[in-house]
């Protein structure tokens, strides 16, 4: 007994321990020897973009830093990047990012950003991180009537939320209009100039600094949401790819107080904030689109081929005020010779998770299904960024046997940034291509040998002649 219960301490100390060990701790050598930060509110999402210059002090160096979400903002946090700053985006190396947890901020969400070459005091780097957050913005008033324009809220923080001493820092807001009804006016300096304010510089912060950001100003941009997605993809071997959205899409911008008049609408009396189409890029190689819903074919949609893509001009069957919604079905097929890829004796298919369906996107919830064929095994996905996936599925379609596994994966809060391409990898044996034309040969067979012996039996019942 004895010893059964100190085999049982001992195993809760190793789990307790190695918990222990997934902390991090703070730096304190680590010093911001400056910050610029920019704060994107001209659509209905909030982007941050922090441009940091690091240092380390007292000769030490470190392989990493760490990065703090605000506490006021981390529930909306959808997308966070992390690059070594360069004149653009293309000269600029992508850095490895990893959520973690910090001893005394377990409550906070953090991630390890590491470096490619360890950082010391006798060099100083600098480092953009870009974070973008959903349903930030807050209708002020919540109801507005047909004709009002819509307001909305920001609370956020004017200074970096940083676990590091910032010997200086400054924030640019940009907003979606000039139409400002208040905004912080303090800690000064600050400055206004239609629509953008500036805070800062502020010199010499403690770590974790505080002072709250409020901002009440115009913003009539699409406030769109897909609250669900479910997305299927059919991989064929013999040369297509199918993809089907069946997406529920509302507007979570004010919502309507009082009736819809329609002749108001016709005349242009009304908000900007209503939505009346917008437009969703599919594949260049895209083909044989549809776009319908419960009714049937909705024939207002326009398609246009441009040279990196396809444009489809989704127009619902009515406009979309605060608080409306519609739902939808859209689909189109493409070459599979655009999405698979050989790798040895595996197969790579290559797409986006999801479609860009407007400009500024946001998807609260999405299941994407992926079909493979028949015989597929050893399936892996190697994706750019982090996605739960759910147990495998089958599916059985014409000429099946034992169905075809289908790879589930469940996404949340999703935003233009996540339309990457992933990689879902696995095995398929080429002796399955001749599976099902030699099971259509088989049947052919069978039945051609049955109609050749009924045709050549006498199967009618006649008596005896008697001599």
């Amino acid at each position: 007994m004895m010893t059964k219960l100190w085999m049982l301490l001992v195993l809760v100390l190793a789990v307790v321990s190695s918990h222990a060990q997934e902390f991090d701790t703070i730096n304190n050598a680590v010093v911001n020897a400056e910050i610029d930060r920019t704060l994107d509110a001209t659509s209905h999402l909030l982007k941050i973009t922090e441009l940091i210059t690091l240092e380390v002090a007292g000769g030490a160096a470190s392989s990493s830093f760490l990065y703090f979400i605000e506490p006021t903002l981390q529930a909306n946090l959808a997308f966070i990047e992390a690059r070594i700053a360069g004149k653009d985006k293309a000269s600029s190396k992508l850095l490895d990012v990893r959520e973690t947890k910090v001893k005394g901020h377990e409550t906070v969400k953090v991630f390890r950003v590491t470096l490619p070459s360890s950082l010391s005091g006798t060099n100083a780097d600098k480092f953009r991180i870009y974070t973008v957050y959903t349903h930030v913005q807050k209708p002020h008033p919540a109801e507005i009537t047909q004709t009002e324009q819509q307001l909305v809220r920001i609370q956020t923080n004017i200074y970096p939320y940083s676990p590091y001493h910032t010997r200086k820092t400054s924030t640019k807001v940009t907003l979606a209009s000039s139409k400002i009804e208040s905004y912080s006016k303090e800690p000064k300096p600050v400055a206004e100039n239609g629509k953008e304010i500036k805070y800062g510089p502020y010199d010499n912060l403690p770590p974790f600094t505080a002072a709250p950001l409020l901002l009440h100003f115009e913003n009539n941009a699409p406030f769109l949401t897909v609250t669900d997605l479910l997305r299927w993809i059919e991989v064929s071997h013999w040369g297509n790819v199918a993809f089907e959205d069946t997406i529920d899409i509302a507007h979570t911008g004010a919502k309507l107080k009082g009736t819809f008049s329609r002749l108001d609408y016709q005349r242009g009396l009304t908000t900007k904030a209503s939505i009346a189409s917008f437009k969703t890029h599919l594949p260049v190689s895209a083909k044989d689109i549809y776009y319908r819903d419960e009714i049937g074919n909705i024939s207002t949609s326009h398609v246009k081929k441009l040279r990196d893509g396809t444009e489809v001009d989704i127009r619902p069957r009515f406009p979309l005020f605060g608080g409306w919604k519609t739902h939808y079905v859209l689909g189109y097929n493409a070459p599979s010779s655009d999405f698979l890829l050989k790798s040895g004796g595996n197969f790579i298919l290559q797409t986006r998770l999801v479609d860009l369906m407007y400009q500024n996107q946001a998807i609260d919830h999405a299941i994407v299904k992926i079909i493979l064929p028949e015989g597929s095994s050893n399936i892996k996905i190697h994706a750019p960024f982090k996605l739960k996936r759910l147990p495998d599925e089958k599916h059985h379609t014409y000429l099946d046997f034992t169905g075809r596994p289908v790879v589930v994966l469940q996404l949340d809060n999703l935003v233009e940034e996540h339309s990457q391409p992933i990689q879902i990898e696995y095995a398929f044996d080429r002796l399955n291509f001749l599976f099902e034309p030699l099971l259509v040969i088989s049947a052919f067979a069978i039945l051609f040998t049955v109609v050749i012996l009924y045709a050549r039996f006498d199967f009618s019942i006649s008596k005896n002649k008697v001599e």
